[in-house]
């Protein structure tokens, strides 16, 4: 006997991939920026050329949000 009491239509997989797209993109997104800021950071205290750093970071979150946003998967 199964555990779900009815199988799910196409209307809540569908739903449910989108999601977990998503979910994907988000977690993918808030990785790479991570990674970002962290080897910015290194590079204006151990670099010592801060403001090279914060301009590397300024337009490289900008292409990241862009990358994404003109990327987004259509479902």
């Amino acid at each position: 006997m199964s555990d779900i009491p009815h199988p799910p239509s196409a209307e809540e997989i569908s739903e449910h991939l989108q999601s977990y797209f998503s979910f994907e993109r988000l977690i993918l997104f808030a990785v790479l920026h991570v990674a970002l800021t962290l080897s910015c950071v290194a590079l204006a205290f151990i670099g010592h050329v801060p403001v090279i750093a914060l301009l590397f970071w300024l337009g490289c979150t900008m292409l990241l949000l862009a990358g994404f946003a003109l990327t987004g998967r259509e479902y």
